[in-house]
């Protein structure tokens, strides 16, 4: 008998090396991503006009690295927070861990002020820090690195535009054994960067990859999108008066945007411009969204139509979604 728990301590003893093994492995071994590149990036008054278009109005970086008003409609921008980060996404919400949106000012102990722009072209698309540890991909670097290589550029110039501003963010602390996954997720990219932009439809699908639509608008169970479900809405956001949920946004004409006229789509962003939009008050037990419908109010009329044509090719998914289930009233003792 005593031979028996021998050999059965020795397979323990076995199994808990290799387990070591392979966790040291990964924590050296990943995340596996280039050195970042040696660039100076030419900071011209255009290079950073489209990227303040782009980091506030497409690809939304301001959103999530700010802080928002979500006591009025849609959460807008508190403006002097430009950047400062602190967004904290942890297990009330879902994710498997506590992670915040970081400091992207240019401030230099709180910030990416000591960062170089290689540095944060890497950060961007391929989603590791200055250090190389890995990115949560809530911060969308696969879709940022869809990015044509000069929109990567125009952003990083407009960033180093913004106010510095010093804000010691806490250190995301992912749960186990996601901390081990996550190093595995961040990649170089491996295309060009220049993707071809020649007619409406190339541009329309260009800027749903890179504002992330897909992100939200395609239903996930257990953090992994539903194949098959591809922007049909659904996605669940859980807030504390109740949960969220995405719209579908394909050409179904039951329960998508099927049915929408291409001024009808323009206009439900443009109307978030109206000051009696922008400054609506809500209720803490309101229906309120974090679609920051404000600043994608902000993208040209073209770039909108430009989303519109290319949301009426893809293919239609029926998904009746409820939008907001409210919580459970509590009752009072």
């Amino acid at each position: 008998m005593k031979k028996v728990f021998k050999v059965i301590g020795y397979v323990l003893v076995g199994i808990l090396a290799v387990a070591a093994a392979g966790v040291i492995y990964m924590q050296y071994a990943f995340p596996n991503v280039d050195a970042a590149p040696a660039i100076t990036i030419n900071k011209t008054p255009a290079l950073i006009e489209r990227g303040e278009y782009l980091a506030n109005h497409v690809a939304v970086c301001i959103d999530c690295h700010s802080n928002r008003d979500f006591s009025r409609f849609s959460g807008p921008i508190i403006p002097g927070t430009e950047g400062r980060g602190g967004d904290r996404f942890d297990h009330s919400m879902g994710f498997p861990g506590v992670f915040y949106a970081r400091n992207i000012t240019p401030d230099k102990e709180t910030g990416i002020g000591a960062w170089t722009d290689g540095e944060v072209y890497r950060a961007i698309t391929a989603g590791v820090n200055k250090d190389g540890a890995p990115l949560f991909p809530v911060m969308p670097y696969k879709s940022f690195s869809q990015m044509a290589e000069q929109d990567v550029y125009a952003i990083i110039a407009y960033l180093r535009t913004l106010h510095p501003i010093k804000n010691e963010i806490p250190a995301s602390d992912a749960d186990f054994p996601m901390n081990l996954i996550l190093r595995t997720m961040p990649s170089t990219p491996k295309n060009t960067m220049n993707p071809v932009l020649d007619d409406q439809l190339s541009k329309g699908k260009y800027l749903v990859t890179i504002a992330s639509c897909n992100d939200c608008h395609t239903p996930a169970e257990k953090g992994t999108p539903i194949e098959g479900k591809q922007l049909a809405g659904g996605f669940e956001f859980k807030l504390p008066n109740g949960t969220l949920r995405s719209a579908n946004i394909t050409p179904d004409k039951e329960t998508g945007i099927g049915s929408w006229t291409e001024n009808a789509f323009v206009s439900r962003f443009k109307q978030h411009l109206e000051p009696e939009m922008a400054n609506q008050k809500i209720g803490p037990n309101d229906f309120n969204t974090i679609m920051p419908w404000r600043m994608y109010a902000g993208m040209t009329e073209e770039d909108l139509r430009a989303i519109y044509q290319y949301l009426r090719t893809v293919e239609p998914k029926k998904n009746k979604v409820e939008r907001f289930t409210p919580a459970p009233v509590q009752a009072k003792l």
